[in-house]
């Protein structure tokens, strides 16, 4: 059995009927339930837990990947017309922060993600964050589970549809980082290298700073609840002194 399991919150019976109900509702199935709870359990409800316990940022990060490969495979299969830098827009708007936490609120994430007492009196089961974050974790959760064709399914189950808002332009998101990296890359030929500054707060809310160094020059600190929300601060700063975005 896979080691970090071990470190999974305590699968109580009614805990595991809930779960059931959330799979069932959308079609889904697994093997080991433990996984599923783990992809829902917020650090603020680790931190609160007696004896070791983990929480889902380690299968965010692995579902992070799984679906930002699973959306570019669909995007390249579907869209012949379009060029790569198309394709970044549109993939960086479906997997964004606001797509994705859309998509956790319709299948209903904020009635199981687990948070400790401080992100509860705050509805913390209600911040796009902590909802993208459980979203990514279930995918990864799904592909621990039962492989990346099942992952695959579940993706493909929301992806497309985002896309389709995205290009009738009923899903709108800047992505700062983008346009700062393909500025540079056309004129420079580099990439901006984003820098964690500080990291303040709480477990249940944190801020991160982040700078942005492009060569000799520096700009930020970025502000976010979390690292990305910092790294998009950091670039529209960045882009606003070059004189490309307006403040």
């Amino acid at each position: 059995m896979i080691s970090y399991l071990d470190k999974a919150p305590a699968l109580s019976h009614e805990r595991k009927g809930e779960l059931f109900s959330f799979t069932e509702s959308l079609g889904l199935t697994f093997n080991d339930y433990r996984l599923l709870n783990l992809a829902f359990t917020h650090t603020s409800y680790a931190n609160e837990c007696k004896g070791e316990v983990d929480n889902n940022e380690r299968l965010e990060f692995l579902g992070d990947s799984i679906l930002g490969m699973i959306t570019a495979e669909y995007l390249f299969s579907s869209f012949t017309r379009f060029h790569e830098g198309e394709f970044s827009k549109i993939k960086a708007v479906v997997v964004s922060e606001e797509s994705l936490s859309e998509i956790a609120l319709s299948f209903h994430f904020d009635r199981y993600i687990l948070v400790g007492r401080g992100e509860r009196s705050q509805k913390g089961t209600m911040k796009k964050a902590i909802l993208a974050d459980a979203l990514e974790a279930v995918i990864a959760a799904l592909y621990l589970d039962q492989g990346l064709d099942t992952a695959r399914r579940f993706v493909l189950s929301f992806i497309p549809e985002q896309v389709e808002k995205m290009l009738e332009n009923k899903l709108s998101y800047k992505d700062y980082k983008t346009e700062l990296q393909e500025y540079l890359q056309k004129r420079r030929g580099k990439v901006p290298r984003y820098v964690i500054v500080s990291q303040t707060g709480p477990d249940h809310a944190q801020t991160f700073r982040v700078n942005v160094e492009m060569g000799t020059k520096s700009f930020g600190p970025g502000e976010g609840k979390n690292k990305k929300a910092a790294e998009q601060a950091a670039a529209k700063m960045a882009l606003i002194a070059l004189g490309i975005e307006r403040g």
